[in-house]
């Protein structure tokens, strides 16, 4: 029940409360409360242990010294002085024995109690609390979840079909290079990357509906699965404001005494326990494990073809006075399939459409020299353009 610690951040995906599997967290919480009630009723146990060895020592101090005043050659008022601290010591013995009684008999059998009673269990399925909570979690979250795994075929798919149709693409543009290659070869082969196009088309228009089926579902979803939560919220506001009179409670038997610096200890502790807000905790655990968590809601994933990129042991790509390169007098125009973002100084950058020249021939690495109307140049991947006819 306390706030973990804090560390970097995990990918939203992984643990917002409305992906699939994680309203476990809020189920967990039921028992870990239990165990928290079994701790504290240890940890009042303990102390109740403490106390009465201290009002044993006590006890055993005042009689030690109680005897031996009496043979002392002390008289009148001092003697009287000296006496009242033992007596004092009697009475600070049977406080601290009342307090070391009311932490058991009192505190701890409270606690008990209403641990009892708040979390009966159901049989072969631990306490009925989760049981209720886990079945309608799951209840109105699969639904979703079916959702959920239909979109990620659709989306696997689409992604396949670009990937073939990148590929039809790239064989119909060698195919167009050859010249001693027959018609009909050339038309199979078109017609193949055609084909291609299609399945990519009807692939993206499944994608969309399957999105847009999850996007309509999930407003309902969100109210189902709120107000599952709510359900668990307001259980664990009953506990979080009994646990608070539990603990001021368990302050009240051990403030025992007007010594203004135990005042002080006693006073701080007392502001402490007088903070407990269950609006504020209940607000945490919400932002932190429930509706309150930011998630990345599904959306259309953009398909790019891979960059051949240098393998280990080639040379890198060169240009200019490197090595000899097929320059072109006036160079080729070509235009953009796709956007390209050079990662390094000597490449260059274009969004899809985009219409520029390429001045030296592809190498054996795949990559061309291209330079754009404003004068910017530099290598970019032959698979990313085609020429303009």
């Amino acid at each position: 029940m306390a706030d973990p610690p804090t560390g970097p951040p995990e990918d939203i995906n992984k643990t917002s409360f409305w992906m699939p599997i994680n309203y476990v967290r809020t189920v967990q919480r039921t028992s870990e409360s239990y165990q928290a009630c079994k701790d504290i009723i240890a940890c009042m146990k303990d102390r109740a242990h403490v106390e009465r060895q201290y009002a044993r020592q006590l006890t055993e101090w005042s009689d030690k010294w109680k005897s031996i005043t009496e043979t002392r050659p002390m008289y009148g008022s001092l003697l009287r002085a000296w006496q009242c601290f033992f007596s004092s010591t009697e009475r600070l013995s049977a406080l601290h024995t009342s307090v070391s009684q009311s932490l058991v008999s009192e505190d701890g059998e409270r606690i008990h109690s209403w641990q009892k009673e708040t979390f009966p269990k159901k049989m072969f399925c631990g306490f009925r609390e989760s049981y209720d909570l886990e079945t309608a979690f799951s209840r109105a979250q699969k639904p979703w979840v079916k959702r959920l795994k239909k979109l990620e075929k659709a989306r696997a798919v689409y992604h396949k079909s670009c990937q073939r149709e990148q590929s039809a693409q790239e064989k119909e543009n060698q195919a167009k290079l050859k010249a001693d290659l027959s018609e009909s070869k050339l038309s199979k082969i078109q017609q193949t990357r055609e084909k291609a196009t299609q399945e990519r088309t009807k692939a993206r228009d499944r994608y969309e509906k399957v999105l847009e089926d999850v996007s309509g579902f999930a407003p309902r979803y969100m109210e189902e699965m709120e107000s599952v939560f709510d359900q668990s919220q307001e259980e664990e506001r009953k506990r979080i404001s009994f646990l608070k009179q539990a603990f001021l409670s368990i302050h009240r038997h051990l403030d025992i005494t007007n010594n203004e610096s135990i005042k002080a200890v006693y006073s701080e502790l007392h502001h402490t326990l007088m903070s407990i807000s269950e609006a504020e905790d209940l607000r945490w655990w919400k932002n932190n494990h429930g509706p309150g968590m930011p998630t990345d809601w599904p959306k259309i994933e953009e398909w790019n073809p891979p960059i051949k990129k240098q393998k280990p042991g080639k040379k890198p790509k060169t240009h200019k006075g490197t090595e000899e390169k097929a320059v072109m007098i006036g160079g080729v125009r070509v235009r953009a399939l796709y956007t390209y973002t050079g990662e390094e100084p000597d490449e260059l950058s274009f969004k899809s459409g985009e219409e520029f020249l390429k001045v030296e021939d592809e190498d054996d690495q795949g990559w061309c020299w291209g330079v754009k109307e404003g004068g910017a140049e530099g290598f970019y991947p032959a698979n990313y353009v085609l020429p303009v006819k």
